[in-house]
């Protein structure tokens, strides 16, 4: 029986002319895509709900962000923030409508000791008010971080297959550490950016996550507006990236269905 999932875009990002870049931004796009944008997105395509995603080119800049979630209540989002953000803001931030936070660094740095007490409070924090840890890291700090997230105890979400950067790809110690984590059932893969990644690849990639992980705990986003790849892929295209890497209409329904239990009910 064929299904037709109430899908959610849980990757996309919003930006306008106005946000200001952080110095070491990897680029700089001169145009807009905004909340108006990825709602006109979601409509056109069918998809009930979206999630913003925090865009390493503007760190804590959320401003923006906020305003989408009080204009679009079909809208949830994630932010960048600092370990030192007290509780009350956090709570606050919940309150409207972020689920989580996006930990990134430069792919080859060494990430923080996110079992510092500068870290540890910080997770406490986000945990105990239900956000998560969305993840966009190499396979060498995913490594080291998800280790240390899983003894924490807090839900995290993975972003774009595990990046699959690693020259030994799924084989490597980071793809394993991201089943290992899903194994504990707190940690979500996102199938998202596919069109970054080889054909063979991704698919690949897809139908191991789909057997190891399964559609309960994979998510899927467009990455909208696909920023380094503009002119070059549409928001349709990603739509029917996602039909091909998931045939099953019924796993399709479950992979919507994670996203809504973890980000919306």
């Amino acid at each position: 029986m064929q299904i037709d999932p109430p899908i959610v875009d849980a990757h996309a990002h919003i930006m306008t002319r106005r946000m200001p870049f952080r110095e070491d931004a990897w680029t700089r796009p001169e145009y807009e895509y905004t909340a108006e944008d990825f709602v006109a997105d979601l409509d056109r395509h069918g998809i009930a709900f979206g999630i913003v995603t925090a865009a390493s080119l503007y760190g804590d800049y959320n401003d923006y962000t906020l305003a989408s979630l009080a204009r679009y209540r079909r809208l949830r989002a994630t932010v960048m923030l600092e370990p030192e953000t007290d509780a009350a803001s956090i709570r606050e931030l919940a309150d409207q409508g972020v689920v989580g936070v996006r930990m990134q660094w430069k792919l080859d740095a060494a990430p923080p000791d996110l079992a510092s007490f500068r870290y540890a409070k910080f997770l406490n924090r986000l945990a105990d008010c239900g956000m998560h840890v969305e993840l966009n890291a190499s396979a060498d700090q995913q490594a080291l971080v998800l280790p240390v997230l899983m003894a924490h105890g807090i839900n995290v979400v993975v972003d774009h297959f595990g990046l699959l950067r690693a020259p030994d790809g799924m084989e490597g110690e980071g793809f394993k550490s991201i089943l290992r984590a899903v194994a504990t059932g707190r940690t979500w893969v996102k199938i998202s950016a596919g069109f970054r990644l080889d054909p063979a690849l991704r698919q690949a990639a897809a139908a191991r996550l789909l057997s190891e992980a399964g559609g309960d705990r994979l998510l899927w986003g467009s990455d909208a507006p696909f920023v380094g790849k503009e002119g070059g892929v549409s928001y349709a295209d990603t739509v029917s990236l996602f039909h091909e890497l998931v045939p099953d209409a019924a796993t399709r329904r479950r992979i919507s269905d994670a996203a809504l239990r973890l980000c919306f009910f």
